[in-house]
């Protein structure tokens, strides 16, 4: 159980730094208004920007849903093969 729960706490560091880093970057309008969910500081992206908005909202994705899939999904799944076996023997 400990390598799920550093897999699922590296998905959410690894993911929630790069959310912040992006986010950060796109979404701070001055030094004083630093915020992560504001709106976004450029008029017209490029295409460089696209990418990057499109990576923010999958890093908050991957760190959202590694962080459950390896502390709730993985372990129910194996508790309930243990349940499955220890009813079946």
């Amino acid at each position: 159980m400990a390598d799920e729960f550093m897999k699922g706490f590296a998905c959410l560091m690894v993911g929630g730094l790069g959310w912040m880093t992006i986010k950060g970057w796109y979404n701070t309008p001055s030094f004083e208004g630093a915020q992560l969910t504001g709106e976004l500081t450029i008029e017209e992206p490029t295409t460089f920007d696209q990418i990057a908005l499109f990576m923010g909202d999958a890093f908050f994705w991957f760190a959202v849903l590694g962080a459950l899939t390896f502390w709730v999904v993985l372990p129910l799944i194996s508790e309930f093969q243990a349940y499955l076996n220890e009813r079946s023997a």
